[in-house]
């Protein structure tokens, strides 16, 4: 294994009574296009707060590139969480001058590359946009950022399919020259499991499996059929 960009030892996170992470050990390895994958509610969102220092743990112990997450290593951290809002007179250009302006790493020629990719007109306002059309644009502020870790919470939330496909395109090409880290939560297995070359499956705040997607692959099959037997007695650990 290379070396690891996110490493979690019996990491346990709790909301009232809601057990959200449950003794999570895991470790991710840099370089890679990580799939973070398991049904509503399995701590995938908790995992990735907990990695931007956003929510703590309440036991346990996590490193993120080198030292415990915080405003240190969030310099290096572009996130897109799962709902993201704008202002209705914001124009997309203004997102961009406010990424270019406050998000380290964040380079205007590839938003604006990528804008047009999307088929999204720069000069247009927040407020008329579809929800897919608003999370392509926080997906913009994301990868159009030169930075060591990308994390996407539900991407491709309200994208429609054959827009999915062309961003994954999109993002494999894109990732070719830079030698980032990104981790993806999705439920859209089918359309975009081509992307993932490291997988973690997770269940109830744990991973139940984490490794080489290939090798995952040759043992249960398609992600979307290991996804679909998730609940079945084999996968618990």
């Amino acid at each position: 294994m290379t070396q690891p960009i996110i490493v979690c030892e019996q990491v346990s996170k709790r909301y009232g009574s809601k057990k959200a992470l449950e003794g999570l050990d895991l470790v991710i390895p840099e370089g890679r296009i990580v799939g973070i994958l398991g049904p509503n509610g399995c701590g995938k969102s908790t995992l990735f707060r907990t990695i931007t220092g956003m929510t703590r743990p309440d036991q346990g112990r996590i490193e993120v590139l080198g030292g415990p997450p915080g405003w240190r290593t969030n310099a290096n951290i572009a996130y897109m969480p799962d709902r993201a809002r704008w202002y209705p007179n914001q124009t997309v250009r203004q997102a961009f001058d406010w990424g270019k302006s406050f998000l380290p790493g964040f380079i205007m020629e590839e938003a604006l590359k990528f804008a047009e990719w999307m088929d999204i007109d720069p000069d247009m306002k927040v407020g008329g946009m579809s929800r897919g059309q608003e999370a392509r644009i926080t997906l913009i502020l994301c990868i159009a950022r030169n930075v060591p870790l990308v994390i996407l919470d539900e991407p491709f939330a309200g994208i429609d399919v054959l827009s999915r496909e062309a961003i994954v395109s999109g993002i494999i090409d894109h990732l070719e020259d830079r030698e980032q880290t990104m981790l993806i939560s999705t439920h859209d297995i089918q359309e975009v499991e081509g992307l993932f070359d490291y997988t973690v499956m997770m269940d109830a705040g744990r991973a139940i499996w984490s490794g080489e997607t290939d090798a995952l692959r040759a043992e249960y099959g398609s992600l979307h059929h290991v996804f679909r037997t998730l609940y079945k007695k084999e996968w618990r650990r």
